[in-house]
């Protein structure tokens, strides 16, 4: 026959002890949910130290880089996943992504625009195979911009963009592949080699109301991501190099550059640009200007970046047009 066990009650006629068997719900608690804290501290981690992640198999690095600010997006659904497991733990570690997030991006989500400058630039990827030509050109000459850069220009559209921007910008040059167009007047135009054997990149002297600035126009070549070789932008990271040689030997104090450079602020393969220059969005945006692709933006690899004590004082991308790139543009203070 089977023995019912009962709970002993003590010699003060008390509550009975309670059993060896019952369960340790606090100490289970904390233990439950130990994934997701794992992952919570490994999104930290490749927040802060992203720059440990090694470049030498399949440019990792720099494809981690390109899109940094979307790991952010781990912080709701881990919190959400920690939520529904009831851990208390993994619910504290989520705090270590957030704050490392906001420490490195939560500048960017605040408007940081001072008002008018006293001129303002455009540069825009209009894409080879544009689908809407005329779209794009009633964008830019719309724009209220007085110097616009323009990349990835197929040779035979050439003649229909120098018409269709004659009346707005008298002053233009086309190098290669890449143009500027300006109501100021251009001169000193020259080739900038950027080692990948025709012309992507060039440089021009603009003379404005306030005074003369130099102004490069570039388009560094293309990344992609394969599965055999990973995020492949040898090539594109040789070219930064070039260009960046050519701005550290700019004649010129007061410097722009306007183009694709195929890649973000945060790729460190671009240092060599990106280390004498600051850019107008993280300056001067609202948000986080991602320009590319044009349909649902998620990086912002179209950039425009000054010194020499040129002060953005606003940024801003403009609505999609017939190519696979938004165009943005910034104010500046002379």
């Amino acid at each position: 026959m089977a023995q019912t066990e009962k709970a002993v009650a003590p010699a003060d006629g008390g509550e009975p002890a309670p059993s060896d068997q019952a369960p340790r719900s606090g100490r289970a608690d904390w233990r439950r949910g130990w994934i997701l804290t794992v992952l919570a501290v490994l999104t930290a981690g490749l927040l802060a130290f992203h720059s440990w992640v090694p470049n030498g198999i399949g440019n990792l690095g720099s494809l981690l880089e390109t899109f940094l600010p979307w790991l952010g997006l781990a912080v709701p659904v881990l919190l959400a996943l920690a939520l529904w497991r009831r851990a208390p733990t993994a619910m504290a570690a989520v705090l270590l992504p957030a704050i490392v997030w906001v420490n490195l991006f939560g500048g960017l989500v605040t408007d940081k625009s001072t008002g008018k400058g006293d001129f303002t630039v455009l540069t825009h990827n209009v894409a080879a195979a544009n689908t809407d030509r005329a779209g794009t050109l009633k964008l830019l000459n719309g724009s209220g911009a007085q110097i616009v850069a323009l990349e990835e220009l197929a040779s035979g559209a050439v003649p229909a963009y120098t018409k269709g921007l004659a009346a707005t910008y008298p002053y233009h040059a086309v190098e290669g592949t890449v143009g500027l167009w300006s109501k100021y007047p251009l001169d000193d135009v020259s080739v900038v080699d950027i080692k990948i054997g025709w012309t992507r990149a060039f440089r021009a002297t603009v003379t404005t109301p306030q005074g003369p600035l130099a102004v490069y126009v570039a388009h560094l070549p293309s990344v992609r991501v394969k599965f055999d070789s990973g995020f492949t932008a040898g090539q594109r990271d040789a070219s930064a190099q070039a260009l960046g040689d050519a701005i550290e030997a700019e004649r010129l104090k007061k410097v722009l550059l306007l183009g694709d450079l195929n890649g973000t602020m945060n790729d460190r393969s671009l240092a060599p640009v990106t280390s004498q220059l600051r850019s107008a969005q993280g300056a001067a945006g609202d948000g986080f200007g991602f320009s590319w692709p044009a349909a649902f933006p998620m990086a912002r690899i179209d950039q425009i970046l000054s010194k020499g004590g040129l002060k953005p004082t606003n940024s801003w991308v403009l609505p999609p047009d017939g190519s696979d790139h938004r165009a943005v543009a910034a104010d500046f203070k002379y």
